[in-house]
């Protein structure tokens, strides 16, 4: 381990030689890479993940496809990146053992109250034939329960109301970018969103396309044609980065990194092959190429995001902070145990749920990551639907019981409501968007399950329900 401290400076490319032989770095030359890449939403989950995938493109010296990041809200990734020429350290732990790697394939952020008009500059660019996204399933301006662009989201109403003013929206973003395209004779980019949405490519492609019928009922025709918008699966845990994290990381390097980013050393990336303009050869790096997405996406977003989901909502209940905690906790393991077999009931058997689930149980107790549930529990409304409701909906209507979704619900609400009534959040249609959620039925099972946990308690309940018949 090196002898430095945070004051020897930052992380620059006049460093890299100098950092230790164990340290992986760009072994390519960074000035002669191109961008050909934009990606929506730089933050740690996208530096973790596609951009260390497409890292081994330029190493193997695929130079087109270098990176511009841009942010539509906080600056903050730029401001502590570019001083370090946007070079940045991903640290992969498991165990005792972490692996570093020094990642140059980001060559800019836009970001700022500039930023998207310096965003539709940019996309001007023939060069630029990707646009990655990872904004969470609320950039989407979406009613993502139904797949359509929900045209009462203030920004996305300033969109379609201004399309020639600098967009608010990502949708309105995008569609306004390809009008500028077409117009100049550049042929579209491909769209490839990277966000644990079900279907995340033709929720994107849904809401672009009536972004830019709403424009001009011709142009909505073209974007709905000759926009590719492939689906995909990502898969990598990724906690927030602590203060220990960048000092630890610091004194391996030399020198001070603002902005590293820690990880497993597990990585899955599953990408429909749908891109006219080319791409590069992810596959190197270990994605696989499909002609459809979904049955890869409905197995992680259920089995891996909705066990995350259920952790981070009963977890904080019985003293847990992290998913290794929640893991190895003795009421909160046979809980999980018996929602996966309720979440493996909605996949088709070829999925072998039972080997992925041991895998994610290994995977999650890794005490190398300090992966918070506080961190997973933000936005859970937004989640919730997708990960925990509709799954529950299915087996109901397939008359099963769901005892153990039922209380994820039930858990959720009494948290969300906060000392009010749980089932007040039953009418928020954002939440439970489906008509079943308000019929006598299943509200009764809630408001049961509600009840109980009022009554016996978290512990008490979790226990009851792990005894009873499947």
């Amino acid at each position: 381990m090196a002898d430095c401290s945070l004051t020897d400076g930052p992380l620059s490319p006049a460093r890299l030689a100098s950092l230790p032989a164990d340290i992986a770095r760009p072994g390519y030359d960074r000035d002669a890479v191109r961008t050909g890449i934009l990606h929506l939403g730089p933050g740690a989950f996208h530096r973790a993940h596609q951009a260390a995938f497409t890292e081994d493109c330029l190493a193997a010296g695929e130079t087109a496809w270098g990176i511009l990041g841009a942010s539509l809200r906080s600056a903050g990734t730029r401001d502590a990146l570019a001083p370090q020429d946007f070079l940045y350290t991903l640290a992969l732990r498991e165990g005792g053992r972490e692996a570093l790697r020094v990642v140059g394939a980001l060559r800019g952020i836009l970001a700022g109250a500039d930023a998207p008009r310096a965003v539709l500059a940019a996309l001007d660019d023939p060069a630029i034939r990707i646009v990655t996204l990872t904004i969470t399933e609320r950039g989407y301006g979406c009613d993502v329960a139904r797949g359509e662009l929900d045209e009462g989201d203030a920004d996305v109403a300033h969109d379609l109301a201004a399309p020639d003013a600098a967009p608010r929206s990502v949708p309105g973003l995008l569609a306004a970018s390809l009008w500028r395209r077409r117009r100049a004779g550049i042929a579209p980019f491909t769209l490839l969103s990277c966000d644990n949405l079900a279907g995340n490519g033709r929720v994107l492609h849904a809401a672009v396309t009536r972004m830019a019928a709403r424009r001009d009922r011709g142009f909505g025709d073209f974007v709905a044609a000759e926009v590719a918008c492939p689906s995909s699966m990502v898969d990598r845990i990724v906690p927030a980065t602590t203060a220990e994290d960048r000092a630890r990381i610091a004194a391996r390097l030399g020198c001070a990194d603002a902005a590293p980013v820690v990880g497993e050393p597990f990585a899955e990336w599953v990408i429909e092959d749908r891109f006219p303009t080319g791409r590069p050869g992810w596959e190197r790096a270990g994605a696989r190429f499909v002609t459809d997405v979904a049955p890869h996406e409905r197995r992680k977003l259920r089995l891996l995001n909705g066990a995350h989901t259920m952790l981070a909502t009963i977890g904080p209940g019985l003293g847990c902070a992290t998913v290794a905690e929640a893991v190895a906790h003795e009421r909160l393991s046979p809980v999980l145990a018996r929602f996966w077999a309720e979440m493996a009931a909605t996949l088709p058997a070829e999925t072998d749920a039972a080997a992925y689930c041991a895998r994610l149980r290994a995977r999650f107790g890794n005490t190398a990551l300090r992966h918070e549930l506080a961190q997973i529990a933000l936005g859970s409304a937004q989640k919730l639907p997708q990960r925990i409701l509709l799954p529950c909906l299915e087996r109901w209507r397939a008359g099963r019981a769901s005892p153990v979704l039922i209380a994820v619900i039930a858990a959720w609400l009494r948290g969300a409501a906060a000392g009010g009534d749980p089932l007040d959040g039953l009418a928020r249609r954002e939440v439970f968007a489906a008509d079943e959620w308000r019929a006598p039925p299943l509200r009764g099972m809630i408001a049961e399950e509600c009840g109980a946990m009022a009554r016996q308690g978290l512990a008490a309940r979790l226990d009851a329900l792990c005894r009873a018949p499947d």
